[in-house]
């Protein structure tokens, strides 16, 4: 009988999510994405870590329209909005929930925040973008990634 020997450290994938991160960017399949994540963080008893990630430079930035701002003002909303919610809902649904901002790009963004966080699960919203199909759609690459569970929600 071979004696299992644990491993030192962070471990992924052990009892089920501790910390699951949803990408949030105000988009009808990132509010769905969320409304998952927050369940199944409840269900799991896990953080739930929200992120959205600010464009480094949105194709606003060619057109002279201010960026910086405009991200900042976007993130501050959602935050405000999941504030919100998560008061009215206090005592009904409780989740333990965080909010981060990363730069970049949405794939990069996200990977760094999963590994920065130690998510144990990552849940996002299928693309609604065209775009996709040009440099694939950020669920599909965070899947090829393989670092961890990824769930996409229609």
């Amino acid at each position: 009988m071979t004696q299992h020997q644990p491993s030192p450290g962070f471990e992924r994938g052990t009892d089920g999510p501790k910390v699951v991160v949803v990408g949030l960017d105000g988009s009808d399949s990132s509010l769905r994405a969320a409304a998952y994540a927050s369940g199944l963080a409840r269900r799991q008893g896990a953080l739930l870590a929200i992120v959205y990630v600010q464009p480094v430079m949105p194709a606003g930035a060619a057109l002279g329209v201010p960026v910086a701002g405009t991200t900042e003002e976007i993130a501050e909303g959602l935050a405000a909005e999941i504030r919100t919610a998560a008061e009215r809902l206090r005592g009904i649904w409780d989740v333990r929930w965080e909010f981060h901002t990363f730069r970049g790009d949405p794939y990069t963004g996200l990977v760094t925040a999963a590994d920065e966080l130690k998510a144990d699960a990552v849940v996002v919203g299928a693309s609604e973008s065209a775009g996709h199909r040009i440099i694939g759609s950020v669920a599909v690459r965070l899947v090829k990634a393989g670092r961890w569970p990824v769930t996409v929600v229609p």
